[in-house]
Order: C-alpha cells, then structure tokens, then sequence
C-alpha cells in the first residue's frame, strides 16, 4: 500500500514510519509546522515545529522515503489555538490536542492522503480500529498507561477504514526498542509533554494574548456569594482546582476547590470538596463512531484523560447527550465526555458549560437532578 505517515519528530510517529516501510509499503512522510518555526528551535518538550521538523527530515532520510513539510500555522491558529483562548475566556478547559487531532491531523491530513493516491494515513497514536459486528470500530490501545483514544472521538466515523495505528498494540518500552533496531536517529528521544504551542506550560500567557479580558482581575466567592478574596484571570483557574486558593481556603479554614467559573461576572465560585460532586451533565458538539442510540444507554464514561471512565446513563436527544452517572464526579466543562463500550469508542463531546445551582448549593447543569423513566429503564 501507499501510506501516508504523519511524522511529528518524535519515536512514536518515527517507529511507524520505519515498521510500515518494513513490511513492504510505500511511505510517505508529512510533518505539520504548526507554529513559529524559529522561535521553536532547541525547545524542548514542543512538537511539529523547530527541531522536530529536523529530526522527522533525518527520520525520512534514513528510511529512503519522501518527506514533506506543510505550513499549517495559519491552520493551526484558526482552528486550535484561537478556539483554546475563546474557551478560557468563557470559563471553560479546553482540550487543544483533541481540536488538532479532529480538524487538522484527522481531516486535512486525510484529505491530504487521498489527494497522493495513498490508501491510508497512518500515525503513531496509541489507539486501536479493529473490526467489531463488522465495521471498523475505535478501541482503546491496550496499554492503559499509553491508551490516547479519549483524545481521539472527533474522528469520523467513515475515515476509520482509511486509519493505521500500529503502535496500538504495543507497549512504549517495546516502541523504543523497535525504533533501536531500526537504527532510527530519534530512539531515545525524551517524549513531548506539554501542550505544543505553550512555552513552559505557561497557557494563560496565551490565553491572556489573545483575550485580555481572560486576564482581568475579579472576585473569589463562596457558594453563598461572600466574596473570599481576589483572583488574576479566570484562564488561571478549571472547575476541581485547588491551587490558587490558599488565601480564601485560609479565610474559611478549609482547603477549597474551583466549583464553577462564572465568565460574565469575572468570578470564581470556590467550595469544600463535596460540593465538587456531580452525578449528571450535558454534552455538547457529539460525534458518534456508531449509530446514534435511539433510546437511553447503558456505557462507560471517561471525563478527563487521565481518569478511569466510570459507569452511566446516555440519553441522546438528536442534538445533545445528557449523562448520568452512577456515582459523583468532577465535570469540568470544557473537557471531553468520551463514552465507551468495554474497549470500543462510541463517540464523544464536549461537557458544555453548567451553573451554580442556588438551592442546593452546589453545580447542576438543568437544575432537575432526577432520571426520566426511560433513562432509569436502561
């Protein structure tokens, strides 16, 4: 097959490329420069810009296979890092690497594939498509530690057939030693750790750049409304925080947490631990990977990466999936809701944004609280 391999300069991308070409397939590889490309240079922990690019090049080169680099920043900025800022700014957490995997490195790079006559894009995610009740299905790597399909559910459901992950199988240790006996240049590249574009983690830098108001200054309050203290921006704080806090939690005398972010009014609401527990939420911006459920749904659902998914209730109303989950849980909006089926995706959205519910002191999203009878009956 002609295989089009998106390299970031890393060994995942790198042993993927070297094990396909291997096996006897044609490969080509595309690495996306998604931001400035100078300034990029000797940082460490980045991807898809500066010295990356360079490794991904001496990869390819290695290999004796075609390698291309594309101009993507403007791309990248429209579509990622600008929807990132707005989030912040509107008291949510967003997820960048899910919007680049949805919009950039799972549409353009398809597209980009079948415009070279390749028959598949490949990448170095550690997810699994096997094929289940007959149609290729998303699962989950089956390392645990490595698993990336909660960052994968804005796939869509018809490019699965055209998608390779050939690390999905396999553990980072086994990756390293692959790319070792390959003789590949980046087998002992330290992994990216934070977000691409931010440098030294510092995310509100950027939000604060692009949507000052984010920055602002603006009240701490309790659950009641007293005020508590002060905060520098609201992009400095997501819903389960403690940090940040030790001037109200001191006020009170009690560790607090970020409860709700209120956008319009610059506030942070703050309670104790228990007022952080939530048993339903909605889910906005849904893409489903199997047909959409016509009626209520028992499944697993996993609200933050690195958190086990845990038991609930879909409901799916054409537009948007309501859940309820069998125990409490900290939904931060802004976050992704990925639902699963043992090892398979079902799909996925975003946790959309929920209020402070007045009379029972805590955080509702419609303010009802109870199951309808079909939502029990599942």
């Amino acid at each position: 097959m002609r295989i089009l391999v998106a390299m970031s300069g890393g060994v995942d991308s790198a042993t993927v490329a070297a094990l396909l070409v291997e096996a006897g397939h044609e490969v080509v590889g595309v690495t996306m420069q998604l931001y400035d490309h100078g300034r990029a240079v000797g940082r460490k922990g980045a991807c898809c810009a500066g010295q990356d690019i360079h490794d991904a090049r001496r990869v390819a080169d290695s290999l004796g296979i075609p390698h291309y680099v594309l101009d993507m920043e403007a791309r990248f900025r429209e579509a990622v890092i600008e929807p990132f800022a707005a989030a912040y700014a509107q008291g949510m957490t967003p997820i960048p690497c899910a919007a680049c995997n949805r919009h950039l490195k799972f549409t353009d790079l398809i597209g980009l594939a079948r415009d070279l006559g390749c028959e598949a894009l490949a990448t170095g995610h550690y997810a699994r498509i096997e094929t289940v009740d007959g149609e290729p299905a998303l699962l989950r790597a089956t390392d645990p530690v490595r698993d990336q399909s909660y960052f994968l559910w804005g796939i869509r459901r018809e490019d699965l057939p055209f998608l390779r992950f050939p690390l999905g199988g396999m553990r980072k240790e086994t990756v390293r030693a692959e790319a070792a006996r390959l003789g590949l240049p980046v087998a002992e590249k330290p992994d990216s750790q934070d977000i691409c574009f931010v440098p030294e983690g510092r995310y509100d830098r950027v939000v604060a750049a692009l949507r000052p108001e984010a920055a602002e200054e603006g009240e701490i309050v309790a659950l009641d409304g007293r005020v508590l203290g002060r905060h520098r921006g609201i992009a400095r704080f997501t819903v389960g925080q403690a940090k940040g806090l030790g001037e109200a939690s001191a006020r009170v005398g009690e560790r607090l947490f970020v409860v709700a972010i209120e956008a319009g009014r610059r506030r942070i609401v703050v309670g104790p631990r228990a007022a952080l527990g939530r048993t339903e939420a909605w889910v906005d911006d849904v893409s489903w990977l199997i047909d959409p459920p016509a009626a209520p749904v028992r499944c697993a659902v996993k609200l933050r990466g690195r958190e086990a998914a845990q038991p609930a209730v879909l409901a799916w109303d054409g537009a948007r999936v309501k859940i309820r989950l069998e125990a409490p849980a900290v939904v931060a909006p802004g976050q992704a809701a990925v639902f699963y089926d043992g090892e398979r995706v079902l799909g996925g959205g975003t946790l959309a944004a929920s209020r402070v519910g007045a009379a029972a002191g805590g955080v509702d999203s419609d303010g009802d609280g109870a199951l309808t009878a079909a939502e029990a009956a599942a």
